[in-house]
C-alpha cells in the first residue's frame, strides 16, 4: 500500500502509476471469467438434421462439464426475438427433479429446447401429447429422454412401498424397468429411459410417422448429479 508508516509519502507522479497499473490489473481480473467462457457461439442452422441436433446437445453438456458454458441466448434480446414464435430444435422428457435443470445441463437458452418434465420421467398421455405438438408443430429435430442417477420415483418403484396420494401412479409407467433391473437402482434409471423412449416412438402415430420420414430421432440419456455429464443410452 503507498503511504504506509514509516515511509516518505508519494508523488503526484507515483500515485498515478499505481493507481494506473492497479485499474489495470483490475479490469484485467473482471475480464478473465468473459474470455473463459468463450465466445458468442455460431447461430443453430435451419435446416438441422436429427444427428446434428444430438451432437449440439453433447457439446452443450460438455461445456457445462467443463465448466465453459456459452450461456448463449439467455438475455433480453433473445427472450423478445423468440416471443412471436419458437422454433426449438430438440424436445425433452425429462424428470421434475429440481437438480436437473435441462437447459443449463445442456447450455442452451431461450427457445431452444422444449422441455417437459415429470417425476421419473414418464411418457403417459399428457407428455406425449405435449411432445407431439413440439416435434410436429414446432419441429423439433430430437426427442430426447433424459434420467438422472439417484432418481426416487424409480427409487420408490423399486421398493414399492405404500405411498400417500397419487404417487402410486407413477409405478405402473416404471414397473417393467424395475423388473429388468433385478432391483438396481442405476440399472433401473436406463431401464426406464430406454422403455420411456420406446414408449415415445411406439405409442404416438404422430412420433411414429416423424420417425419413419427421418425428420426425428429419438435418443436417452442419464444426467449425473454429481458430475453434472449426461451418458448416453442407446433406445
Amino acid at each position: 500500500m503507498p503511504n504506509a508508516p514509516g515511509r516518505r509519502a508519494w508523488s503526484r507522479r507515483q500515485w498515478m502509476q499505481w493507481a494506473t497499473g492497479a485499474g489495470a490489473a483490475a479490469v484485467a481480473m473482471w475480464r478473465v471469467p468473459a474470455l473463459a467462457e468463450g465466445a458468442t457461439p455460431p447461430p443453430v442452422p435451419k435446416e438441422l438434421t436429427p444427428d446434428a441436433a444430438i451432437e449440439l446437445l453433447s457439446k452443450g453438456n460438455q461445456r457445462f462439464v467443463e465448466g465453459k458454458t456459452f450461456a448463449p441466448n439467455r438475455n433480453m434480446a433473445r427472450l423478445k426475438e423468440v416471443a412471436p414464435k419458437q422454433t426449438p430444435f430438440a424436445a425433452f422428457l425429462g424428470c421434475a427433479d429440481s437438480r436437473v435443470p435441462t437447459e443449463i445441463v445442456f447450455d442452451q437458452g431461450f427457445g431452444d429446447v422444449f422441455v417437459t418434465r415429470i417425476a421419473g420421467n414418464v411418457a403417459d398421455p399428457a407428455i406425449i401429447g405435449s411432445l407431439e405438438f413440439g416435434c410436429l408443430v414446432l419441429g423439433a429435430k430430437v426427442l430426447y429422454v433424459l434420467g438422472h442417477s439417484s432418481c426416487g420415483a424409480v427409487a420408490a418403484t423399486l421398493k414399492g412401498d405404500a405411498v400417500p396420494g397419487q404417487i402410486s401412479t407413477l409405478y405402473q409407467h416404471i414397473r417393467l424397468a424395475a423388473k429388468a433391473s433385478q432391483g438396481n437402482l442405476d440399472t433401473a434409471i436406463r431401464e426406464n429411459v430406454k422403455h420411456q423412449a420406446g414408449v415415445l416412438a411406439e405409442a404416438s402415430p404422430v412420433l411414429a410417422v416423424l420417425l419413419k420420414e427421418g425428420r426425428l430421432k429419438v435418443a436417452g440419456g442419464v444426467y449425473d448429479l454429481m458430475s453434472g455429464k449426461v451418458t448416453q443410452v442407446s433406445v
